[in-house]
């Protein structure tokens, strides 16, 4: 049975305003309004920085410390958020994981469609690599279209010879374009997050002309081959389940070592709401375990 905090999460997000009607202009507003419903813990530093061209966050919790990295790739669609409106929970992971985090602002649709947002991840890895960090020391991860932009950078780095960082976190992430497969249907009454018509036309404004199943756009369609290990977060009522469940499916197909996590009753990106759930503090904590054993 769910629990009442889920419950007390989900009357939150129904009360939220639909998509439908609104600009993207409108959206991202709305999102940036919500930042100052998830104040920071004391001891938190967030100074601004270009990571080769991309404008970027170092976020360090009051634990971090040492030479790894976490660098975040935040969640919106490919079309809204921010380094900003992820800082919540690029903190939360600062502080389970004890390290700095580098969260990317990285360029959004549909002012700058596919491979933007995938250039710009590759840039911001390769300028930590710049700076003097050891690949072995960094893990891509990110949320919802970032946790699907994790697997394309990932795909990205190996194809171009790139030394591949220590791992993969993809909360929740969105790996098809096509959003086809049966979960879609199945998750569309349960999971108060996402739309079905709000999520095609993100992956509109994303794609362009493209076809949604080009690899790097929509990575469950890409040769994972030689990609470092992953773990997969998703809930069990969400609509982007059988994303994961695929993702974990193809990863150990090619030979990756991949953990997929299904939480029980949780819904899209529920680590965000870790203040009123024990879950999304769980969740995080698995974040910071499987960081640490990565980067030990």
């Amino acid at each position: 049975m769910a629990s009442e905090e889920i419950k007390t999460v989900r009357k939150l997000l129904e009360a939220f305003p639909e998509m439908k009607g609104q600009s993207v202009e409108q959206l991202r507003a709305q999102m940036e309004g919500w930042i100052g419903a998830f104040p920071l813990p004391e001891g938190v530093s967030v100074e601004s920085v270009e990571a080769a061209g991309v404008p970027a966050e170092w976020v360090r919790g009051p634990v971090a410390g040492g030479d790894s990295v976490f660098m975040y790739l935040h969640g919106g669609g490919y079309a809204l958020g921010s380094a900003a409106t992820g800082r919540h929970l690029a903190v939360a992971i600062s502080q389970a994981a004890a390290t700095r985090v580098l969260s990317l602002d990285y360029r959004l649709a549909p002012e700058h469609p596919f491979p933007a947002a995938v250039d710009d991840a590759m840039a911001g890895y390769r300028w930590l690599l710049e700076q003097g960090t050891a690949p072995e020391k960094i893990l891509i991860g990110g949320d919802s279209a970032g946790g699907g932009l994790t697997v394309a950078t990932l795909t990205a780095l190996r194809d171009a010879g790139d030394p591949m960082p220590a791992g993969g976190i993809c909360i929740s992430p969105w790996v098809d374009l096509t959003c086809s497969s049966e979960s879609y249907s199945t998750k569309a009454g349960s999971d108060p997050v996402i739309l079905n018509e709000d999520i095609r036309w993100l992956a509109s404004l994303y794609l362009g002309d493209l076809d949604p199943r080009t690899p790097l756009a929509s990575p469950l369609f890409a040769d994972l081959k030689g990609l470092p290990p992953l773990l997969i977060q998703v809930g069990s009522e969400e609509v982007l389940l059988d994303d994961s469940i695929g993702l974990d499916q193809r990863a150990r197909k090619a030979g990756v070592e991949s953990t997929l996590e299904v939480w029980e009753d949780m819904i899209h990106v529920w680590h965000v709401f870790f203040q009123m759930l024990k879950e999304g503090r769980d969740a995080i904590a698995r974040i910071g375990e499987f960081f640490k054993s990565r980067v030990a």
